[in-house]
């Protein structure tokens, strides 16, 4: 596998990037050193750019987050996360899963997760024995972010009253500074575990990309690249969606490999999660 130092050697490949956020474009707190001048020589070449993040708030939320941490609106083109794509499906209740759903939802999560049931799309209840459903944004910050055990409790007794649970994130881990924390799919492990019945809402479901080609205005799946740090969703999610994929070696593919991967390694690393990126880049710079 190829280890790119930047973006600029396959710049005029593609049209279209769809960018992960935490772990490529920021790290939790700020932007990675780089990322808004690549981002300007793609725009200054005409290429379309939409962030699409497993994130479990709404995009209007996650775009507010960027501009305090200073990226230039104009260096984008489009945001679209998985707490957008939960909301939609709680508004609409097309989808087989929601359809039957309750409005009543028992959340495990923070508040600061809330914009993806605003609007009434559902109504919170303390008690999971009046609850429809089990709502799982991720750790929260009574129970910490450090270990799932402390919310086995809670999973327990959604899984008693047979909750379907709407995990609205379903990645394992993501990198904060320099912390490993948990996310809301570590805590959709332990639900299965315990036979709960579960529905993931982001990547790497290929049918979140059809809202993202959406908003790139492309229709030739072959001129659009993904870039992500993370096998499991970003990578896989491109390949089901019939996009190339870049792995980015940033946030947690830095907590795993380090400052200067072997590339066989990481192809080995690949190939056994059933990818096989174009490249490795080691970030997300020209």
């Amino acid at each position: 596998m190829d280890l790119l130092d930047g973006i600029a050697p396959l710049a005029e490949r593609y049209d279209g990037y769809v960018l992960d956020l935490w772990g490529v474009v920021h790290d939790g707190k700020r932007i990675y050193p780089g990322v808004a001048e690549a981002l300007g020589e793609l725009k200054s070449r005409g290429k379309r750019v939409v962030f699409l993040t497993n994130a479990p708030r709404r995009a209007w939320f996650v775009g507010s987050m960027l501009d305090r941490m200073g990226l230039d609106r104009a260096l984008y083109d489009g945001i679209m996360s998985s707490g957008e794509i939960a909301w939609m499906m709680l508004r609409d209740r097309s989808h087989p899963f929601f359809a039957p759903l309750g409005r009543r939802a028992f959340h495990i999560g923070p508040e600061r997760d809330l914009s993806v049931i605003e609007e009434d799309v559902a109504t919170l209840v303390a008690d999971p024995a009046e609850a429809d459903f089990l709502l799982n944004t991720g750790p929260d910050p009574d129970r910490g972010s450090d270990d799932p055990a402390p919310y086995r409790p809670a999973l327990e007794a959604a899984a008693a009253h047979r909750l379907p649970m709407v995990c609205v994130n379903p990645d394992r881990y993501v990198m904060v500074g320099a912390d490993r924390l948990i996310c809301a799919g570590a805590l959709a492990d332990i639900y299965l575990e315990l036979g709960g019945r579960v529905f993931e809402v982001g990547k790497p479901d290929p049918a979140v990309y059809d809202p993202v080609m959406a908003m790139l205005g492309l229709s030739d799946r072959s001129r659009v690249v993904a870039i992500g740090d993370t096998p499991h969703t970003d990578l896989a999610g491109a390949q089901a969606a019939g996009i190339d994929a870049l792995w980015a070696m940033t946030g947690l593919a830095a907590h795993a490999y380090g400052d200067n991967p072997d590339p066989e390694a990481l192809r080995r690393v690949a190939l056994a999660e059933g990818v096989d990126p174009v490249a490795a880049i080691r970030a997300l710079r020209w």
